[in-house]
């Protein structure tokens, strides 16, 4: 029987979104002011798209 496939995370925090293309989170919130970084407010947390990560860093 095969295994189900995992679904991927659509979003990741601003911590890992910043390390992973190796900026600081200073560098994401200007992305985000400047509208080339798509985020949600989830409660308190600002969570980061990872479509948009991957645009960013060439990767799409």
């Amino acid at each position: 029987m095969a295994e189900p496939q995992r679904m991927q995370p659509l979003t990741c925090s601003m911590n890992d979104a910043a390390s992973s293309i190796g900026v600081c989170r200073t560098t994401l919130y200007n992305w985000i002011r400047e509208g080339r970084l798509e985020t949600r407010r989830v409660g308190g947390r600002r969570l980061v798209n990872i479509a948009s990560v991957k645009r960013l860093a060439g990767v799409e």
